[in-house]
């Protein structure tokens, strides 16, 4: 039962996480690989719970939604052709082989989320000047982030970001309005794959669902009111921490 109840409280801070700043699984896969599960098991599990974060975090933007719906659509079909081929890739992969590149995995999700701002500035500089690019660059970004995003997850935040940036958007909260809505879809995607491959922990993955669920309407809520930096600063510190402590138990 602590177990589960861990994995319930590391999922509502991770929730709310995800809504504000991006990087939750850099709390949540952690949390499982210390409570004793497969690397792969881990991750699958997450991701099969966290798509109802994703869900409540997108209702928490419902307003600003209905104002971006144009931008949303060509995104969507490339972040589920990415997320089909993220997930076939991880289920694929032999535990010990995802065990060994994780650490670097978190290394890059917490790059991602650290260069945010000059990665931000870096795409406003390339901007024509109605404020897009061909909308195969932002669609093809976007599958990869898809692809990503379904095998591991941890900093797709920014990713998407730079995606509706190079589509013209750059209200920050329509922005992680549609964000959480295309991290919705390729979370959905991976787990129903996820689901098919039996290598799911359902009592983690059901513990965690209301924790996300909790944590992902609390921070789209928050996120409105005030400034993410702080939240941003622990998940670069804590994701920090975990990969070089996964790299020295390697």
């Amino acid at each position: 039962m602590e177990a589960y109840l861990l994995a319930f409280f590391a999922s509502v801070c991770a929730g709310a996480i995800n809504a504000v700043a991006g990087g939750g699984t850099l709390i949540t896969f952690p949390s499982l690989l210390w409570l004793g599960l497969d690397p792969v098991v881990a991750n699958i599990s997450n991701t099969v719970a966290l798509w109802v974060g994703s869900l409540t975090g997108a209702f928490g933007f419902k307003d600003r939604l209905k104002e971006s719906m144009g931008a949303f659509l060509p995104l969507f079909f490339s972040s589920v052709l990415g997320a089909l081929v993220g997930a076939l890739l991880l289920i694929k992969t032999p535990s010990k082989t995802f065990k060994d590149i994780v650490p670097f995995l978190i290394f890059f999700a917490v790059l991602m989320l650290a260069l945010s701002e000059f990665i931000k500035g870096l795409l406003a500089r390339f901007a024509i000047e109605d404020g897009r690019l061909h909308p195969l660059i932002p669609t093809g970004l976007q599958f990869l982030t898809g692809v990503y995003g379904s095998y591991f997850g941890a900093g797709i935040g920014i990713m998407m970001l730079a995606s509706l940036t190079l589509s013209g958007i750059y209200n920050i909260h329509m922005a992680n309005g549609i964000k959480n809505l295309l991290g919705l879809t390729i979370n959905l995607i991976g787990a129903l794959i996820f689901v098919l491959s039996g290598k799911v922990s359902w009592p983690f993955a059901l513990a965690m669902m209301p924790g996300f669920a909790l944590g992902g309407y609390m921070g789209a809520r928050i996120s409105q009111r005030f400034k993410p930096k702080v939240v941003k600063a622990f998940v670069i510190g804590w994701g920090t921490l975990i990969g070089l402590y996964m790299l020295l138990i390697k």
